[in-house]
């Protein structure tokens, strides 16, 4: 059953800080003063309202710490500009790349907040040139950004996807150059990567990131895993949660416990080859 708490903290997350990196990841904080293995990803490695995500479930399986370097609505830019929290990664046995969505990231177009990657702060000159008549002031968030865009001229829109999908490969290259041990990028979605388009899905999750984006990365790291979440585990819906009454919107529209553990049951061996 799900469970469904009163009031605001219905999951305690063990908020901690790791270096002198200013984001609070999910806790309880892990020993880095030793072997670990370290994850890097957004919201599904986070484990919003999941008692136990991923990274936890491997943690018992491998028996080393498994350091969740998670943050909610994560794009690359949060890592790239927390060269505290990219050193831990590189330092650990093995890292876990989550790829992210092209979304959350500063590009030609529009800057995002340097943490908190889903913030939208505000549309360049040549973005304002392809929309003259978009009031971008009436955006705080890339996603509802881009899907108005999309709305009001599909076509001019790809000028803008195109940019970001180039914008996300330079921008993971340079990640993953910096994470100088053995690392495994993980793709955690309800369907493998799909074929390069002309028009963009943003229902779409990682969004607007393609095949053909994924296939670019790969030989920058010792291992690929797909790791497409089964209809049986989607439709557990919200089963196993712990959220609040107001969060429950929020809940049905993230991964849950059965789809964490499918993710786990196929990393954990992935990574156990490579610490051998």
């Amino acid at each position: 059953m799900a469970y469904v708490f009163p009031g605001e903290g219905s999951l305690e997350y063990f908020p901690c800080h790791y270096g002198s990196s200013r984001i609070l990841f999910r806790g309880p904080k892990r020993d880095i003063g030793r072997a670990y293995v370290a994850v890097i990803g957004g919201t599904e490695a986070y484990g919003k309202f999941v008692p136990r995500p991923f990274p936890d479930v491997i943690e018992q399986d491998l028996g080393l710490p498994v350091v969740n370097l998670g943050c909610m609505n994560a794009g690359p830019d949060v890592f790239l500009n927390e060269t505290a929290v990219t050193q831990i990664a590189a330092d650990a046995c093995v890292t876990v790349v989550q790829l992210l969505g092209a979304q959350n990231l500063s590009n030609r177009y529009y800057a995002v907040h340097p943490r908190r990657n889903d913030r939208f702060l505000g549309a360049t000159p040549l973005l304002r040139g392809i929309f003259p008549r978009v009031d971008f002031t009436e955006f705080n968030f890339t996603r509802h950004m881009l899907m108005s865009l999309q709305r009001a001229s599909a076509d001019r829109f790809e000028v803008v996807a195109e940019e970001l999908r180039a914008a996300w490969v330079s921008r993971m290259k340079l990640l993953l150059s910096r994470l100088t041990g053995r690392t495994v990028l993980l793709w955690m979605s309800d369907a493998p990567p799909p074929s390069p388009t002309r028009r963009a899905d943003l229902g779409q999750n990682p969004m607007l990131v393609d095949s053909e984006m994924v296939a670019t990365l790969r030989g920058q790291a010792a291992d690929y895993l797909e790791a497409v979440i089964s209809q049986q585990a989607l439709c557990e819906g919200v089963e196993g949660m712990a959220f609040a009454p107001m969060e429950a919107p929020a809940a049905a529209g993230v991964l849950g416990p059965a789809a964490h553990r499918e993710v786990a049951a196929q990393l954990a061996p992935v990574i156990e080859r490579l610490l051998k």
